[in-house]
Order: C-alpha cells, then sequence, then structure tokens
C-alpha cells in the first residue's frame, strides 16, 4: 500500500464509523424473526433501508426458495448484481454459510465476484455445532480471494484466530485492499467472550497497520458496540446477529439496528461513514 493511500485510509477510519449490516445470516428462521429478509426482493429492500440510515457495507447470506441457507451460485451471483444495481453498499458475501456447508461450495462463493467477503481464521464452537475452518481451507480461501481482487474481511472468534491470521499474512502476504480489515466476533457460545476487557486483549494483539470492526452476538450486542465505538473501532449489527432490540422487546426490522448504531457513531463524533470513502477504506476495487 503506497503512503498517500495509508494516510486517507487513517484519515477515513479515524473521522468516520464503519457500519456493516448483516441482515440475514444461516441460523434463525422466519418462525423465530417474522421481520427476517428471506427472499432476494426482501434483502434488497432491506439493504436499501439500512444504506438511508448509515449502513456501508452488507453482508449477505442468502435462502433458497423455502427460505433454507443455501450457497447456489447462480443465486448469489444474481443477489450480488440486484444488489449493485439498486444500492450503493460494499457488498459481501460469506464464505462461512451454514455449518453444514461443504469447504468447496463455500469457496465457490467467491465466483459470484463480490466486492469483499468474510473470511474466518480458524474452527470454533458454534453453540451445539462446530464451525469448521481447518488451516488448509483458510490458507487455500485466502489464497482465491488475492487471486480474484476480492477484499477478505478476517473473522475472528477468538484469540487463537489472532495468531492464524498472522500466520496467513506472514506466509501469503497482504490481502487485496493492501491492509487486514478484521472482525471480532464476541459472544458466541464457544468462542471470545462479548465484553470490553477481552475486546481490548484482541485488538492489542492484530497485526500492525490492521484495522477492525466488532461484532455481538445476542445480549453481548450492546456491550460490544459501546466498547468498540470507544475503543475506535468499526461497527457490525443486523439480524443475523441478534433478533433482540432491548430486553423484552424483538427487532422490528435491521434499519432500527443499523439506525441506533448510526447514533452511537454520531454521539461519538465519528459519524457513519460514506458508501464512498468505505470503499476507499476498505480497498474495494472499482
Amino acid at each position: 500500500m503506497d503512503a498517500g493511500r495509508a494516510d486517507g485510509d487513517a484519515r477515513i477510519g479515524k473521522s468516520a464509523t464503519l457500519i456493516t449490516v448483516a441482515p440475514t445470516g444461516a441460523e434463525a428462521g422466519r418462525e423465530a424473526a417474522p421481520a427476517l429478509p428471506v427472499t432476494l426482493d426482501e434483502l434488497v429492500t432491506t439493504a436499501k433501508e439500512c444504506q438511508a440510515v448509515g449502513a456501508a457495507v452488507v453482508h449477505v447470506h442468502i435462502r433458497d426458495d423455502r427460505a433454507r441457507p443455501t450457497l447456489d451460485r447462480w443465486r448469489l451471483a444474481d443477489t450480488v448484481a440486484a444488489l449493485r444495481e439498486t444500492t450503493d453498499l460494499v457488498v459481501q458475501l460469506s464464505t462461512g454459510g451454514a455449518v453444514t456447508d461443504s469447504f468447496e461450495d463455500r469457496l465457490a462463493v467467491l465466483e459470484a465476484a463480490p466486492d469483499a467477503c468474510s473470511l474466518t481464521c480458524g474452527t470454533v464452537n458454534f453453540g451445539d455445532e462446530v464451525f469448521a475452518n481447518p488451516w488448509p481451507f483458510v490458507r487455500r480461501l485466502y489464497e482465491r480471494t488475492q487471486q480474484l481482487g476480492v477484499v477478505p474481511e478476517f473473522e475472528l472468534f477468538d484469540l487463537g484466530h489472532i495468531a492464524t491470521l498472522h500466520r496467513l499474512l506472514d506466509e501469503l502476504g497482504p490481502p487485496a485492499g493492501g491492509r487486514p480489515h478484521c472482525d471480532l466476533v464476541m459472544g458466541v457460545p464457544g468462542g471470545m467472550p462479548g465484553d470490553a476487557a477481552t475486546l481490548v486483549q484482541a485488538v492489542a494483539a492484530l497485526p500492525a497497520g490492521a484495522t477492525w470492526s466488532a461484532t455481538g452476538i445476542g445480549r453481548a450486542s450492546l456491550p460490544v458496540m459501546l466498547a468498540a465505538v470507544a475503543a475506535g473501532g468499526h461497527l457490525r449489527v443486523g439480524m443475523e446477529d441478534t433478533l433482540s432490540y432491548a430486553r423484552g422487546r424483538a427487532v422490528s426490522g435491521n434499519a432500527e439496528l443499523v439506525e441506533r448504531a448510526s447514533q452511537l457513531a454520531r454521539l461519538a463524533q465519528r459519524p457513519p461513514m460514506s458508501t464512498a470513502d468505505a470503499r476507499v477504506f476498505l480497498g474495494v476495487k472499482a
């Protein structure tokens, strides 16, 4: 990364907050969350609403005609195209999928040509399931992002995942985009806890020059969001991560989660980052 670009990125990151919305995920169903967007039209409408209130990145999982999680490559390509036609959001596809998806199907996600993708840096107990990310797969996925110019967001569920990130960078060099951007996923049963002390430890262990967001799962949503803003980080929110807006009240839609994150960013005097600045900040190619 050239010095001018690095300085520009630093200014953007210090003066604005990158807000990512994760509207759907691969776990919850309509029976638990009637407002969950599961069709393409619902996803596009949600993305437009979330951009209007401050989101700059959309983290995408898709569903089939029966609202079941899928990694169908044609549906993924159609989804990327539809989001690009109707929004200016950075389109980030999940390569995690559901815990039952094969490594080959997860790797093939990149063929849908997103702007960015998630890249989980290690295996983690995911509630009662195991989210498998062995080193050979992680390395292969990272190499493919470099070949295709897709900007990875390194998903870190535990402190050991940060060691894997260092190993990736040492062995294979910098990612597409020029420098690592990470997401600390906190509060998953089996991963690192969603509290301020753990967030500070995780940030201190990141590679030099890395930028980061934080995601709080379930009841960790608010504590992690507050800690991340206080520590100068960025935010991911959405119905993939929490279905409760407050104690005893369900989320009415993704836009209200983005709106709350935007209000918090403004209070911290780092207002929501524009989609244009987000592309510069993340190093997304034109």
